[in-house]
């Protein structure tokens, strides 16, 4: 059994359960009514953030999808119900954003020092995994959800990174919700979801960050009840090739990191998992290609957009304005 932080020690009240994960760490907020065991919440919440660990992680050798990133072309792998749902809902948010999500830009993301395989970009690695981009005309993978397999129909690495966190969120959730917790808040880095208010009834009060790098500030705060939210940007992994500054999100269309002057984008969705992967999507679409998705799509965005001096904020929806 884990350790339990001594900050979920109280009975009733206000508690704070957390510990590491995906080399971060996750976290929940929760006002208990004493008839929830915190030491076994605990554990299951653990056990629910290291599953998703085990299967979806690009770091350990023998998780799900490097079991799959080492299959043969065509080759159909076993997998486990958890890392399908995710492939399917990233080949779907794929499809709608015409390729601006891509779950199979794993060679770009280490060629370029992102990933498990190099902390520094390697110039022949990225002219290679460029160009197996640019040449990919057709999805990267198939699933069969029926009998629990994928394959890949090309050498391209799948890499869930920008959706996986996400499903680790709404993993959270669900373990909150068989416990018993009505009023939540769960977190893993820049994605959360607000399971009902706080006890008192008012919304759960978030920090949207000022995309600013080496500096934590705050930009604008949400008021949550009840969703998800998740937000990508450019500002905490990155590179500076001359004088460009790179994110570590790769735009598989260009074969290239993002470089379009969106410096973060927040999305509100029902699910977490939504919300990363839109998030993820509507940054490498750029701010006049994501803002018509976004419209088109009925997605909740805020857009933070470099200019001269500061930011310019556009947001749609729930979040027309929202961060105040």
């Amino acid at each position: 059994m884990q350790k339990m932080s001594s900050e979920a020690a109280a009975s009733r009240g206000r508690t704070v359960l957390h510990g590491p994960t995906m080399g971060t760490r996750w976290s929940v907020t929760l006002d208990a009514d004493g008839t929830v065991d915190l030491a076994v919440l605990h554990d299951d919440l653990a056990g629910a953030v290291a599953q998703v660990d085990a299967q979806m992680s690009p770091w350990k050798p023998d998780s799900d999808l490097m079991r799959l990133n080492r299959a043969a072309v065509d080759e159909w792998v076993p997998l486990a119900d958890e890392i399908l749902e995710v492939l399917d809902t990233a080949l779907q948010v794929q499809r709608l954003s015409g390729g601006a999500f891509h779950p199979c830009a794993g060679d770009l993301v280490d060629a370029w020092g992102f990933g498990a395989v190099r902390d520094v970009p390697d110039a022949q690695a990225i002219r290679e995994a460029r160009q197996s981009a640019l040449q990919a005309t057709h999805p990267g993978l198939s699933l069969d959800r029926t009998a629990g397999r994928a394959r890949k129909h090309s050498q391209l690495k799948v890499d869930l990174c920008g959706i996986a966190k996400g499903y680790a969120v709404d993993r959270m959730v669900q373990v909150l919700q068989r416990h018993g917790v009505r009023h939540a808040l769960a977190a893993l880095d820049g994605e959360l979801c607000a399971v009902g208010a706080q006890v008192d009834g008012a919304p759960w009060s978030v920090a949207v960050e000022s995309p600013e790098p080496g500096r934590r500030a705050v930009h604008g705060v949400l008021s949550l009840e009840d969703v998800a939210v998740a937000t990508s940007g450019d500002y905490r992994r990155s590179i500076d090739v001359g004088g460009a500054h790179l994110a570590h999100t790769m735009d598989m269309r260009r074969g290239a990191p993002v470089n379009n002057g969106v410096a973060s984008v927040t999305v509100l969705a029902s699910t977490c998992m939504l919300a990363d992967a839109w998030a993820t999507a509507l940054l490498v679409a750029g701010m006049d290609e994501g803002l018509a998705m976004a419209q088109r799509m009925g997605i909740d965005v805020l857009f933070l957009v470099r200019r001269a001096g500061g930011w310019m904020e556009v947001g749609l929806g729930r979040l027309g304005g929202a961060a105040t």
